[in-house]
């Protein structure tokens, strides 16, 4: 059975709000920073899945408009993003890309280990380190067929997909109860009023007119459209990134220039339409990435990699609490960096961003996390991880 765009984006709007309701709900979901995409998008999966093991009906959703979201949404960080914060932000993205590019090798090292143990290749334990959590889906989509070509491991791309599925599942659910362990713990609080970078409290939706709003439309496409453009200059030299990180940076320019060029446009006076828009494209992107796991499609190797990313799950949440938290600050930043970070390092750059998004909506704003955690998972992270899984491949083949 398929499903055109927009009947995908109706049903992605249900599950969406499916999550919302669960969650106002259900006391637990709320208090631990579940993200509602993540509520309503593994129930919508699931239920999906029944439907294919009891009638053998499979579900085909046309998925092009979920790409465009996180585009959109990309964009509207980057017009969120000013240099001052840049700026202080400096130093804590150095310290974070530094943790994020040791841990890299650790959770490499984690997969390997794993995979002697449980009698599978070496290179399995590959496929379930960096390449499927800390790379995502996108990257094991395109690494899978250097592990068939090159290695011999015909299931490759099974391998990767499987623990791509399962990391960004356990990255939305497990990020945003660590913010709250922090948070409690150590009684942290925001540093000022700081603003959502995604999403807006009640009180501020008397900012939000149709001017506004149209303004905020303008300004997103606009950048696209410069990132498009910084992307093909780019290939130009042979530097070849997802559209959405050119994006970001395009939204980063337009928000630190304009305004200087033409004073009448103000920044801050779009700032909480920006941020609605984000949250809207967040939501909808997560919901129509969690409700189109194919879970039947795990059958065969879900015990050995069940166990390859629990271990990964385990070894990720000490190295939040223990490292990322105390290096960055050991403050309420720290903390929302840390519950972004789970959600990086097991899923995605958007799981990322959808546990920071939970945590601040319900404890306050962090530019900080906003500012270093998408550089470091749009940009630094997917460098670095072709870099460390091209060592790895060079050792295991000696």
């Amino acid at each position: 059975m398929e499903f055109n765009i927009r009947e995908t984006i109706v049903l992605a709007i249900m599950v969406l709000f499916l999550g919302k309701d669960l969650n106002q709900r259900i006391s637990f979901l709320r208090n631990y920073n579940i993200p509602e995409p993540v509520t309503g998008g593994i129930l919508a999966s699931l239920f999906f899945s029944i439907i294919y093991w009891g009638s053998g009906v499979e579900l085909d959703f046309d998925l092009a408009g979920r790409d465009f979201m996180l585009i959109l949404f990309f964009t509207t960080i980057g017009l969120g993003a000013k240099v001052d914060m840049l700026i202080k932000g400096g130093p804590a993205l150095l310290l974070l890309f530094a943790l994020a590019a040791a841990y890299l090798v650790i959770q490499n090292i984690n997969g390997i280990a794993v995979a002697h143990a449980t009698g599978l290749s070496p290179y399995a334990g590959l496929l379930g380190g960096t390449i499927s959590l800390s790379g995502g889906h996108g990257t094991s989509i395109a690494w899978s067929p250097v592990f068939i070509e090159r290695f011999n491991v015909a299931n490759a791309t099974e391998i990767a997909i499987a623990c791509s599925t399962f990391g960004l599942v356990l990255g939305g659910v497990i990020g945003g109860p660590l913010a709250r362990r922090l948070i409690q713990r150590h009684n942290l609080r925001p540093m000022g009023q700081q603003p959502l970078a995604v999403g807006r409290s009640f009180s501020d939706h008397k900012l939000i007119d149709v001017d506004t709003l149209l303004q905020t439309i303008f300004w997103i496409f606009v950048a696209v459209g410069l990132g498009l453009y910084f992307k093909e200059l780019a290939e130009g030299f042979g530097l070849f990134m997802p559209d959405f990180v050119y994006c970001l940076f395009a939204g980063i320019v337009l928000t630190n220039t304009v305004p200087r060029i033409l004073p009448s446009v103000s920044a801050s006076e779009l700032g909480p339409t920006v941020a609605l828009v984000s949250d809207f494209c967040l939501g909808l992107f997560l919901a129509q990435s969690l409700m189109s796991l194919q879970l039947w499609t795990l059958n065969a190797l879900a015990g050995p990699l069940l166990l390859m990313v629990a271990v990964q799950v385990v070894v990720v949440l000490l190295f939040s609490y223990f490292v990322v938290f105390r290096v960055m600050g050991a403050d309420y930043d720290a903390a929302v960096i840390s519950s972004g970070y789970v959600g990086m390092a097991l899923g995605a750059t958007p799981t990322a961003m959808a546990n920071m998004t939970a945590v601040t909506q319900k404890s306050g704003g962090s530019t900080k996390a906003f500012i270093i955690v998408p550089l470091i998972g749009a940009l630094f992270i997917d460098l670095s991880n072709a870099v460390v899984i091209e060592f790895f491949l060079s050792m295991l083949s000696d």
